[in-house]
């Protein structure tokens, strides 16, 4: 057995994801990013919370952010607000709020995303840590930017890094 098949026994098989769309001009009607996260989740057998939408505000989404760990969220993913526009400010609201970064994601996203975009993808300001025993993802809103998150990285490896965090 591998030193990963090792990690991986430590992994959880049932989570629960609570799903956030930063977003001032979407309502749960046009959320296709958020609809594409909760479904792809349950599909692979996780609880989810929301959809729900949160106004591009720091304060507002830091509210939004804590009180999914609240609830004992396993993971949050916030989608949307991880571009340069003056309104795009996920990144600054989630950030104050983690233990830890886990610094590949981020680079692995833009890595992927490269594959697929070419080099707007430098422009992708996705994020993961974690908070006390849960993860926080955030990544751009784009409903294909959410299935490639959510395919190659959050399905894949969360079970994982949430068996080392509470290890």
């Amino acid at each position: 057995m591998s030193s990963i098949d090792e990690h991986r026994a430590y992994a959880p098989g049932h989570l629960v994801f609570h799903v956030l769309t930063a977003s001032d001009s979407r309502g749960a009607e046009d959320d296709d990013s958020g609809t594409k996260i909760a479904a792809m989740a349950r599909t692979a057998g996780h609880q989810v919370v929301g959809p729900l939408i949160v106004a591009d505000e720091v304060a507002a989404l830091r509210t939004a952010v804590e009180e999914a760990l609240g609830t004992g969220a396993d993971a949050v993913v916030l989608n949307g607000g991880t571009g340069f526009a003056a309104r795009d400010v996920s990144v600054e609201a989630v950030s104050p709020l983690l233990d830890r970064t886990v610094e590949g994601f981020g680079e692995l996203f833009r890595s992927l995303s490269f594959a697929q975009i070419g080099a707007a993808a430098m422009l992708s300001r996705a994020l993961a840590g974690v908070v006390g025993d849960s993860v926080v993802y955030v990544v751009p809103g784009s409903p294909k930017a959410v299935e490639l998150a959510m395919a190659e990285l959050i399905l894949p490896e969360t079970g994982h890094l949430l068996g080392q965090i509470r290890r």
